[in-house]
């Protein structure tokens, strides 16, 4: 009888015999050129950052995807490879079915633009007729702006809409023209859309508590004047804002109103759908309109399909020495905001950092904020501004708005603590939310945050310390401070003399800190939106 220890080697023997006959297969490399070129780049992260860092060692020229593989959390993993071989994959639709776009920060890039409503919360609304009224007004604006010369057959116009929504995305194809990077495309975006702002502003304005002084309005007014375009008034006429773009207003499926173009895409590194694809859980891909007027010029041994494909990557700039780089900065604009500020004599540039601000205290009470309803909220950064005492936190993973009464689906809120007047309100970065000049109610800070009860503490400290050294501390009132009254030093004592004054003084502080409070809440902050919003993004 075949013992165990024999049975087991004659398997090892049979399966060792069968891998001679048929030997494993060398690891794959993924290769598209001939055999005797190196292999193409494939390569999957679950960090984006170290998809980048990858990207700069290569020498070829790759680029990073984004893969959402889990629906119920957004989950994504990295993707670098090139575009032809990303192509030689995608095109068959089997696999690669929710891939986006990485536009890299600080990359040249195309105009584009993410539009979309609630068909049922909108029934008369033209999406077709919207889109070429839009397209007509950025063709506009370019022309007056740049001189760059362009239509709606310059635009690819792709749709992935359903009965619910209407969505579009449209990818500008600009000969020999781009944008210095994605950042600038938002602030041009914003720039020709001031009248849409404006006119959502003002529609809204019923909802929203008066939160801005004269002078701060005032000079607000002002900086918006300057970056609508002359272009855009009549000769002879009032100074108004533009163009009716009354078009673009909307409304969303709970009746609050926001625009048809998506501010929100313009962050460093967005991830952008791309062509033919559909988001996870979902059917309905990124496919070319019905409107579309854009063809895209036929190259040698490259499909029409292809063709598509590379002219819907939003950062696939072609670079040559006629490419013009478009710009639109906002540092003119910033730096009027820097003299209106610096004509009081104070700095307005903020100190900012990614751990613990200079108010450890403060930090705790912030995350105290977020931290509730098992969301596990985080402070992603920080800016202090010095004249203002105004501390702002950048909140990540906490998305709670008081203006809609829920969570923002994308956008991040703000945590704004007032040193000098001891509250703290919030704000966020929601466009909607922007345009309304929203701030919560401020509500007043914890006794053991104020900057009052930390200064007593280091008073008190300080006293002990003197009390250590010296004994003889005595404090005498002169005679000459007397009321006319006639009172004797005799008849008061010191400590009844002390508890005196600091109650007269908690009094004081008392009241000054409740009409401090109302009146806080009806004035507007020191500092604008748009430099608190700058300050953040730059860090």
């Amino acid at each position: 009888m075949m013992s165990k220890w024999e049975a087991t080697l004659r398997q090892i023997e049979k399966r060792a015999s069968h891998y001679e006959r048929t030997p494993l297969t060398s690891i794959y490399k993924p290769r598209l050129s001939k055999p005797e070129e190196p292999p193409s780049i494939w390569k999957l992260f679950h960090r984006q950052n170290q998809a980048f860092n990858f990207v700069k060692s290569c020498k070829e020229d790759v680029h990073v995807f984004a893969l959402e593989y889990k629906v119920e959390n957004g989950q994504r993993i990295y993707l670098v490879t090139s575009y032809p071989q990303l192509w030689f994959y995608y095109k068959s639709r089997k696999t690669l079915l929710h891939c986006y776009e990485v536009i890299p920060e600080n990359a040249v890039c195309k105009l584009y633009f993410d539009l979309e409503f609630n068909k049922l919360a909108n029934p008369g609304a033209d999406g077709k007729k919207m889109v070429a009224l839009l397209i007509e007004h950025v063709c506009k604006a370019l022309g007056e702006l740049y001189s760059v010369h362009c239509s709606a057959e310059d635009v690819f116009n792709l749709d992935s809409s359903t009965e619910e929504k209407f969505s579009r995305h449209l990818i500008f194809q600009l000969h020999d023209v781009a944008f210095k990077d994605n950042i600038h495309v938002g602030n041009f975006v914003r720039k020709i859309l001031q009248p849409a702002l404006h006119l959502l502003a003002k529609e809204d304005e019923d909802k929203i508590p008066e939160v801005m002084s004269h002078e701060a309005s005032c000079f607000s007014d002002v900086l918006l004047k300057q970056e609508v375009s002359e272009a855009w008034e009549k000769p002879g006429s009032p100074k108004q804002c533009g163009p009716d773009l009354s078009f673009l207003v909307v409304k969303n499926n709970i009746g609050e109103k926001h625009l048809f173009v998506d501010l929100g895409v313009y962050t460093r590194n967005r991830n952008f759908r791309l062509y033919q694809s559909s988001k996870k859980g979902k059917c309905v891909p990124l496919e070319v309109a019905e409107d579309n007027r854009f063809i895209p010029k036929q190259a040698k041994d490259i499909s029409e399909e292809n063709q598509y494909f590379l002219s819907s990557l939003v950062s696939n700039v072609r670079f040559s020495d006629t490419l013009r780089i478009l710009t639109c900065d906002t540092s003119q604009t910033r730096r009027k905001r820097a003299e209106y500020f610096n004509s009081t004599g104070t700095s307005v540039e903020p100190i900012e950092g990614f751990q613990c601000s200079p108010y450890p205290e403060v930090d705790q009470f912030v995350l105290s904020l977020v931290n509730k309803h098992d969301i596990q909220g985080g402070i992603r950064r920080w800016n202090y501004f010095f004249p203002e005492e105004l501390l702002v936190y950048d909140i990540c993973k906490y998305r709670w708005c008081e203006n809609i009464g829920r969570a923002h689906k994308s956008n991040n809120i703000m945590i704004l603590v007032d040193l000098k007047n001891e509250v703290w309100y919030q704000k966020c970065h929601d466009p909607v939310c922007r345009a309304q000049n929203f701030k919560s109610n401020c509500f007043p800070l914890p006794t053991e945050v104020s900057l009052l009860f930390l200064l007593e503490d280091e008073e008190e400290f300080t006293a002990d310390e003197a009390d250590e050294t010296s004994n003889s501390l005595t404090k005498i009132p002169s005679s000459s401070n007397l009321p006319a009254g006639g009172f004797s030093a005799a008849a008061w004592d010191d400590d009844e003399d002390a508890c005196f004054l600091e109650a007269t003084e908690d009094a004081e502080l008392a009241d000054a800190a409740d009409k401090s409070l109302l009146d806080y809440s009806s004035s507007v902050d020191d500092i604008p939106d748009e430099l608190i919003i700058e300050a953040l993004q730059s860090s």
